[in-house]
């Protein structure tokens, strides 16, 4: 049986085999444990879960909390300098992700209706119409340029405003502090800088909101006289941050993804009813989203393996996507390949709320940029592409690309 993991310096997330892979320890561990014992920097024991059917059946029970206010829940993604989780952690008001039923339920059932599948679908030719015109001020531009200012990351920004009720003109200032947020190799004074800038912002935001209610999601929440202040906010947080970050980073990354693949982004410029498939395969193959981590509220048996109570979980979604028990070829991008079932936005009750239009989004996104520009090329060696092994969210800081020809 293989030893204990220890992680005197947090855990082994870079992906030290290539820009897409999951790291080569936490492979070889999957392998030999998919569910092990670890210990985090400053001594505490728990378990790392690495395999596909573990990390589900773990997802699915909520017997694993994921509160931060009944026990010490180390975060996983600790940076040497940072200090060490030592008291359980206040719930934040609102942010329902770090919830258990009924706090959760209450908080998600009040949105499940502004994101069911026909919503979504009504809101497509929006987002179509969101994504051409940014394409349109893409293709105005001279190359080289950095996709992630120039599409990437302004498609699902408008989308989240849009959709939000936040003005497009505020954008500067929540980009700027969601990804201060997001930086892992930083003091807890400048994570709670970030995180009290943004949420001053939206607390001040759907407070207005309250007042004089408009037709986007948080007016309707605004409308909901058992919601405090407090709660919408956390939830405005929850979604403007999710809403934006996560998207961007597949946009992106899955470009890079794609450009390295010539000949899967061949097949996919040449037919576009590919990319329904082509977009799970991405969200599988990339795992922008990769470490959670939850609390044992009682012994629980998982993978032949008994956590006992109190245990903090670290949950790996990328090493889970990669395992060779439930995806042939893991390590290949495929876009042939059926990839539902991928755990990408999670699983259970907390199972991401804006999948279906992340998935819109990405489709029309890769749809109109593959089709505008045929002869998108990295501007640079693949190499040099800077990756955000620095963040929480994992992507690119840029990707520099290039074109000869343009088409509508």
């Amino acid at each position: 049986m293989s030893q204990t993991v220890s992680v005197p310096q947090g855990l082994p997330m870079e992906r030290d085999a290539g820009p897409f892979a999951p790291p080569r320890r936490i492979t070889r561990l999957r392998e030999a444990r998919p569910v092990s014992p670890m210990i985090f920097p400053d001594g505490h024991e728990g378990w790392l879960v690495t395999g596909y059917d573990a990390v589900r059946q773990l997802m699915a029970d909520t017997r694993f909390s994921s509160r931060q206010d009944i026990g010490i829940l180390h975060m996983p993604y600790e940076a040497p300098g940072m200090p060490a989780a030592t008291e359980p952690s206040p719930q934040v008001p609102g942010l329902f992700v770090a919830m258990d039923p009924p706090d959760h339920t209450r908080l998600r059932r009040k949105l499940t209706g502004a994101f069911t599948v026909k919503r979504m679908k009504q809101l497509e030719e929006s987002i179509i119409d969101i994504a051409e015109r940014q394409l349109d001020e893409l293709a105005r531009l001279t190359p080289p340029v950095d996709l992630v200012k120039e599409f990437a990351l302004p498609v699902p920004s408008l989308v989240i405003c849009q959709l939000l009720g936040v003005p497009y003109a505020d954008r500067e200032t929540f980009q700027a502090n969601s990804a201060k947020f997001l930086v892992k190799d930083q003091s807890l004074e400048e994570k709670m800088a970030a995180y009290q800038a943004l949420n001053t912002y939206l607390s001040e935001l759907v407070t207005r909101k309250r007042a004089a209610p408009g037709d986007d999601i948080l007016s309707d929440l605004s409308r909901h006289d058992d919601l405090t202040i407090e709660e919408l906010t956390g939830v405005a947080f929850l979604l403007l941050l999710a809403g934006h970050e996560t998207t961007a980073n597949m946009l992106a990354l899955g470009t890079f993804a794609l450009l390295e693949n010539p000949g899967q982004m061949a097949e996919l410029r040449a037919d576009t009813g590919l990319l329904p498939g082509a977009v799970e395969e991405l969200l599988r193959y990339l795992s922008i989203a990769d470490i959670f981590y939850r609390y044992a509220t009682e012994d629980i048996e998982l993978g032949g393996e008994t956590i006992g109570k109190g245990s903090t979980v670290v949950v790996s979604l990328l090493a889970a996507n990669r395992d060779p028990r439930r995806f042939d070829h893991p390590d290949t991008l495929d876009i042939h390949r059926n990839a539902r079932g991928h755990l990408s936005f999670g699983h259970g009750i907390h199972q991401c709320l804006g999948q279906q239009l992340a998935r819109i989004e990405m489709r029309a996104g890769f749809e109109g940029l593959l089709r505008r520009f045929p002869t998108l090329a990295l501007a640079v060696p693949a190499d040099e592409v800077k990756l955000k092994t620095d963040m929480n969210i994992y992507g690119v800081h840029a990707l520099p690309v290039t074109w000869t020809e343009t088409a509508r």
